[in-house]
């Protein structure tokens, strides 16, 4: 008897697994039928803009147009900015194919809401560079992986910050600088370091002025803006001014030509410019060892690195650009456009993985493949911070008018104390890179 119950008992398990198998079989439907490209909203990467200015615009549009990515939140502290996001946003995944599963684009005026949520696996970081070093390192500590706009941090120290952070809990980073993944700077890069205009003689990085202390006169604050927040960790406060946060629409904001909150031109195009420089000379982990403000002896600010090769921040007649000068050649690279002499040079092909130079055509796809397998895009937060330090001491030696003596390895001056406390910055109580 007990024998009998225990086949009818074997039986009805079978027929329960066979009958949950096909089931399942209806459940799971594969991936082929639901159309080419299609990603399941559970596999997205779900992200989180922190910021919405103008150019939360251009990274909106890239974002959303991955298939493998979706914008699920933003915060940001002028809500006229952030009602225009979220609607875009919403907008965007309305008129989009097969976006019926998107549940809208929830908005804060807090980004720690952000890093608290579980189900949100990115943020994208577009405030400006006051803020950059302590929302990232908070990312970082919340589990979240993290694009962070450049010049990557508004210090020497808060940049290498960032770094530890995004080291410690395992983070994947990318910096902004989109031009990494732009054919004609991959071009000048390959040129350089295959030795195509021979050994260079010099480099000249064109772009705008250091900056400023901050001289704005007093405006109202917009009743939809929270200006203690928007000012956040400096701890010396700042009267409103429109120019430094104006409407979504208008002109770009102004904050940067302030060194309160960012580095003048200098860092702004400089952190796109100096970047492409470290590149072709293979300094992502490293930088200048020297440099010197404009006085009787240069005309122009100059860097100098270890092997004797000099950078000047010099107007050379093109805006936004930069000249490699060699023995045996000329490059000029600037957005769109790539000149080089001899002009035979203009079509070269080159193998560029063989001179170890990592290929990307889009800058946000990269990043989003890296989150996926965990691996380091083509801007990682190491190269940004060393980047933004090009920028900072060049700003510290504008600022104190004497020549400096830099130790890449060390991150520090050598020869001037003062200019070593310029490294950092004293935040407002409650704010921290730790």
């Amino acid at each position: 008897m007990k024998d009998q119950e225990k086949e009818v008992s074997n039986v009805s398990r079978r027929k329960f697994l066979a009958s949950a198998a096909t089931l399942s079989a209806f459940m799971i439907v594969p991936r082929f039928v639901l159309g080419k490209g299609f990603v399941a909203p559970s596999d997205k990467i779900n992200l989180g803009f922190i910021g919405t200015g103008k150019q939360s615009i251009t990274l909106r549009r890239a974002f959303a147009g991955q298939e493998q990515a979706q914008i699920v939140a933003a915060s940001d502290v002028y809500k006229r900015k952030l009602d225009f996001f979220a609607q875009e946003t919403n907008k965007f995944y309305a008129d989009k194919k097969g976006a019926s599963q998107y549940k809208g684009c929830d908005v804060y005026e807090d980004y720690q809401q952000i890093l608290e949520r579980k189900d949100i696996d990115a943020v994208v970081i577009i405030t400006p560079d006051h803020w950059h070093a302590v929302q990232a390192v908070a990312a970082a500590k919340a589990g979240k992986d993290i694009y962070c706009e450049k010049p990557l941090s508004l210090t020497i120290e808060e940049g290498r910050a960032m770094v530890n952070a995004t080291r410690k809990y395992n983070r994947v980073f990318q910096t902004g600088s989109m031009q990494r993944s732009w054919d004609e700077f991959r071009q000048a890069v390959a040129l350089i370091r295959g030795g195509y205009i021979g050994e260079l003689d010099n480099i000249k990085v064109s772009v705008g002025p250091p900056p400023l202390a901050y001289n704005l006169p007093k405006e109202e604050v917009p009743a939809d803006l929270n200006w203690e927040k928007w000012l956040g960790p400096n701890k010396n406060y700042s009267h409103f001014n429109d120019k430094l946060n104006p409407d979504i629409n208008s002109f770009w904001a102004k904050w940067r030509d302030y060194k309160e909150f960012g580095g003048g031109m200098v860092s702004d195009w400089g952190a796109h410019m100096f970047d492409i420089v470290q590149w072709a000379l293979n300094m992502d982990h490293s930088g200048p060892v020297a440099v010197t403000p404009p006085d009787e002896n240069h005309k122009f600010l100059t860097f100098e690195y270890a092997n004797g090769l000099k950078m000047t921040h010099e107007n050379f007649g093109i805006g936004n650009a930069i000249q490699f000068n060699g023995k045996e050649g000329s490059i000029m690279v600037q957005r769109k456009k790539l000149e080089v002499n001899p002009a035979s040079l203009q079509n070269t092909v080159i193998d560029a993985k063989s001179l170890g130079i990592y290929h990307s055509t889009n800058h946000y796809q990269d990043f989003l493949e890296a989150i996926k397998n965990r691996s380091k895009p083509i801007c990682d937060v190491e190269i940004g911070h060393r980047t933004a330090s090009v920028c900072n001491i060049a700003n510290i030696a504008y600022e104190l008018k004497r020549p400096l003596k830099w130790n890449p390895e060390k991150e520090l001056f050598t020869n001037d104390q003062e200019a070593n406390q310029l490294r950092g910055r004293d935040l407002k109580k409650g704010f921290k890179l730790s």
